[in-house]
């Protein structure tokens, strides 16, 4: 039986605190995950969004969007 991304993107929020497009794609192989985390706002789930400040291979930063559950999250 196949598991549903969005159970997969839950689990990693659960055990690493937040996820990105990058490990979302990478760990998980979902390559829409802004969509998935609209998908699990919809059930009622709880996610928060912040913005993170990354380098990028070119030297400059790029911004992009780390989601996590707001009722496991500490700093909150």
């Amino acid at each position: 039986m196949k598991i549903p991304q969005r159970i997969k993107i839950l689990d990693y929020m659960r055990k690493y605190g937040s996820i990105t497009h990058l490990e979302a794609q990478y760990d998980i192989g979902c390559a829409r995950l802004a969509a998935r985390i609209g998908e699990l706002r919809e059930q009622g789930y709880a996610i928060g969004t912040r913005m993170k400040t990354v380098k990028n291979r070119y030297g400059g930063t790029s911004n992009i969007a780390e989601y996590y559950l707001i009722e496991e999250d500490n700093n909150a």
